[in-house]
């Protein structure tokens, strides 16, 4: 991500250079001025990358909802339903990461409504395609095309992050905005048991009606993001706030490297964003592990209905607010900006419930096992957010988005692979034991990889407090 004064290089010439991210705005406005304006409008950008990515949950991956029906009715197997599921989580790891490279150049206020809206017409081509269900090729790779443009939204929200939300308070900004994913998944939960109780159960509903509202907050969320405080003659926010970077930029890295060698220096070969990737892995297997497959369990395992089943997603959805607000929280104020113990704490915690939720006989009471959801999905959102916010943290800010969407790769294209056809693999040949003693394993991975990283934050940690208490 660039700084008004150390642009990085353009995202293209020609048909695309519309894209580009718009230069500072000259004259730069007064310091009155940009005093009066400047709360009002961190307001106005947050909510448009908050409701805008909360949309992107609406036609994410509904497959997951309407399993079962597709299961019972269309005849797919647990392994095809994880290979759909997994086919739209490798192209968003990929597009992720990718997309990345593109949207830190990029005006933040095209690139996300563009990639919902392509997201949502191709969920109108999934539900109006004829045969799709009984095709796991087809269903796939347009799952896969969905996927891809899914990759649009956590780039430009991050972008946003950067440039608007200085370092000691992002963490509780970036918890706050994390929550997008849960109100996205509540209200796919809504939308979905909505379009099957209008259309008889026709598993097609499920994607249909989400991609209606996403269209709608698509054309919302352009009127109100703005690229950079730069863009419309505000001073960045580290000067407004007197909050320096935990790492600074290089101010003549951009005109001396390619853009590829910079991510090659500041991301791949990165031990710090290595062992995050890494432990994205297993945290995104935990993730989806339980999202992806909690439909499914609850009503074949346990004998519970679809909508009981649905009702469990979006409450594991709901839950993960709350813990994510808390472990934004605590990541700032109590642990003092060391995201890797905070995760690692939560983590812990994850890993009791799960094993509770997991060793539950058939004929548990079904408040119990909502209850064990609840604690998961409180547990394991704070992490999932941790890890890109460290990446946002702990590399140079123009190429954050990069970084995190770095992480986003391994943890989509490895971790999603786990939640969703290996364990649909392992469940139709091995059972629901076996896939419970991988999600356990990789608890103990995940807090393994956190370890390794908490020496280099301790650091920059340490560099950011000095370099504030001389600004005094």
């Amino acid at each position: 991500m660039s700084t008004p004064d150390h642009p990085t290089p353009p995202v293209s010439k020609g048909i695309f250079a519309w894209l580009a991210a718009p230069p500072p705005l000259v004259p730069a406005l007064s310091e009155a001025e940009a005093r009066r304006i400047y709360p009002s409008k961190r307001l106005q950008v947050f909510l448009g990358i908050f409701f805008g990515y909360a949309a992107f949950y609406l036609i994410r991956n509904n497959v997951s909802l309407v399993a079962a029906i597709l299961n019972d009715e269309a005849g797919l197997s647990k392994t095809g339903i994880g290979i759909i599921a997994n086919a739209v989580l490798i192209a968003y790891g990929f597009s992720k990461f990718f997309s990345a490279t593109i949207s830190d150049r990029s005006n933040a206020r095209y690139f996300l409504p563009i990639g919902l809206a392509l997201s949502a017409l191709t969920n109108f081509v999934v539900a109006f395609t004829p045969g799709v269900a009984t095709s796991v090729g087809l269903f796939a790779t347009l799952m896969f095309i969905n996927g891809w443009f899914q990759g649009m939204g956590w780039p430009p929200s991050g972008r946003v992050l950067v440039h608007w939300f200085s370092t000691n308070e992002r963490g509780w900004k970036t918890a706050i905005w994390n929550c997008a994913h849960n109100i996205g998944g509540v209200g796919l939960g809504a939308l979905a048991a909505l379009g099957l109780s209008l259309s008889g159960q026709q598993w097609q509903a499920a994607f249909w009606l989400p991609a209606i509202v996403a269209l709608i907050v698509a054309v919302i969320v352009f009127f109100l993001i703005r690229d950079t405080p730069a863009s419309i003659g505000l001073p960045p926010i580290e000067q407004f706030r007197n909050d320096p970077p935990k790492v600074e930029t290089d101010p003549g890295e951009a005109s001396k490297l390619k853009y590829w060698q910079i991510v090659l220096r500041h991301v791949v070969l990165n031990p710090t964003m290595v062992f995050l990737a890494l432990a994205n892995v297993f945290i995104y297997a935990l993730r989806y592990g339980i999202t992806t497959w909690t439909p499914t369990y609850l009503t074949q395992h346990h004998q519970m209905s679809v909508v009981s089943g649905i009702a469990g997603f979006s409450l594991f959805e709901l839950s993960g607010i709350v813990g994510t607000l808390v472990t934004g929280w605590v990541s700032d104020h109590v642990f003092r900006g060391n995201r890797s113990t905070t995760g690692m704490a939560f983590l812990g915690l994850f890993g009791v419930c799960l094993v509770l939720y997991w060793l539950s006989p058939v004929g548990t009471p079904g408040w119990l096992l909502m209850t064990y959801l609840a604690l998961m999905g409180a547990c394991i959102y704070g992490p999932v957010m941790l890890i890109g916010l460290q990446a946002l943290d702990m590399s140079a800010r123009h190429v954050a988005g990069t970084a995190a969407g770095f992480t986003g790769l391994f943890g989509y294209v490895l971790g999603a692979t786990m939640a969703s056809s290996l364990i649909g693999w392992i469940v139709d040949h091995m059972g629901w034991n076996w896939a419970y003693i991988l999600l356990v394993v990789c608890v103990g991975a995940a807090i393994g990889f956190l370890v390794a990283v908490l020496p280099r934050e301790k650091t920059l940690i340490a560099a950011h407090d000095a370099k504030v208490a001389a600004r005094r």
